[in-house]
């Protein structure tokens, strides 16, 4: 489990999540591949996952940790048992690239980056590496339409006087040219730009994304089709996000902002067939690793009444996101183990804006997600003649 924002609250708290249950301190409350449903499905155990990344931040996880804990996420008991799981993980932990301030091209970035992972992948003696942006949401960038081509693309990251690439994009080339699955939990840019769609494809790794459905639009995505099932029309769905942290610092900013309201809001206009969805994310320190959403649903029912559903919900959002990240882990493993390549559309499930699906009803991707994971698994057996990755 390679974490790009491996020192990230979301990245920290999957990772110490992960040591928990490997332990047996903790059941895996939250995890979807817990349920009965997936009970015949083949996929590693915790305890098989060995977690690395890259980041930027020189603060390691351990030190994370204790701010969540200081912000009331993360029990102190539990951090001081996994406390050396933690520091082990972030010895594994490698320099991320920022384009600000450094003498290398994206080229040679791209290199380093891959070396990192295929020797992480030897090191630990592993079958696979499951790469995984959890890192801050970043502004979309301004121009990449003119890279449609691979090898011009190619071309121009060799270029020290540019960066044409964001730098979630540099981590997702680095994934595909080493070969290993790759998953988008963020709103960032990551594969969407031609050139690098044609070499994940060329490269035949299995991908997933984007932007991880942790809770508001989850429930929107369950809400909905309800709505739509009892013949009743959505005139205007409004909401609002408030939240703290390193994520209301980073979408403050309204270039940052923009990637993540599109994300938001495309499922939810699909599903309510093109009605209003007003949506707004307010930055609000004092929040810290809290989020707090609120939605104003206005629906047209039986001879023109009126009706308005009021929802309100608050959670640390890292805490919602972790188990997905573990489970996502796991699932990429059989996909990967099962030969599959490309856009893994039943993964969708776990994502506002998913690669190769255009289904966003929650139910409907419920359904997909189990049968696609009974299907790869039996073949999976078939094929290896076993039971285990």
């Amino acid at each position: 489990m390679w974490l790009i924002g491996a020192r990230g609250s979301v990245a920290t708290t999957a990772a110490a999540g992960l040591a928990a249950i490997a332990s047996g301190l903790v059941k895996p409350q939250g995890c979807v591949t817990e349920h009965e449903a997936f009970q015949d499905v083949i996929l590693p155990g915790y305890s098989d996952l060995v977690v690395g990344g890259h980041d930027i931040s020189g603060v390691g996880m351990a030190k994370q940790a204790e701010r969540l804990v200081e912000a009331g996420m993360v029990p102190g008991h539990l951090l001081e048992s996994v406390r050396a799981q933690l520091l082990e993980a972030d010895l594994r932990v490698r320099p991320g690239y920022h384009p600000a301030g450094t003498p290398e091209t994206q080229a040679d970035a791209v290199k380093r980056l891959c070396g990192d992972i295929l020797s992480f992948k030897e090191a630990n003696g592993l079958q696979r590496v499951i790469v995984l942006d959890v890192a801050s949401t970043e502004a979309p960038p301004e121009q990449l339409d003119e890279f449609c081509d691979a090898g011009l693309l190619e071309t121009a990251l060799q270029d020290p006087a540019r960066h044409v690439l964001p730098a979630s994009s540099v981590a997702a080339y680095a994934a595909v040219m080493a070969g290993s699955p790759y998953i988008c939990f963020t709103p960032s840019t990551a594969l969407n730009i031609p050139a690098l769609y044609e070499l994940a494809g060329a490269g035949r790794v299995p991908t997933a994304g984007q932007d991880g459905k942790t809770g508001q639009t989850w429930l929107r995505s369950v809400l909905a089709p309800a709505l739509t099932a009892r013949g009743l029309r959505v005139l205007s769905w409004a909401g609002t996000n408030l939240l703290g942290g390193g994520d209301g610092a980073t979408l403050a900013d309204s270039r940052a902002v923009s990637g993540k309201l599109l994300s938001k809001n495309r499922g939810l206009r699909d599903l309510t067939g093109g009605a209003v969805t007003p949506l707004h994310i307010d930055n609000v320190p004092d929040l810290g690793e809290t989020k707090v959403a609120w939605d104003h649903i206005h629906v047209e029912g039986f001879l023109g009444s009126r009706l308005t559903i009021q929802t309100t919900w608050s959670a640390y959002d890292s805490m919602l996101a972790a188990p997905m990240v573990l489970d996502l882990t796991r699932l990429m493993a059989l996909a990967d183990a099962a030969g599959e390549t490309g856009p893994i559309g039943a993964l969708g499930f776990f994502f506002k804006d998913p690669w190769g699906s255009a289904e966003h009803s929650f139910s409907q991707q419920t359904t997909n997600l189990v049968q696609w994971a009974l299907d790869a698994s039996a073949r999976l057996s078939s094929a290896a003649g076993g039971d285990r990755l």
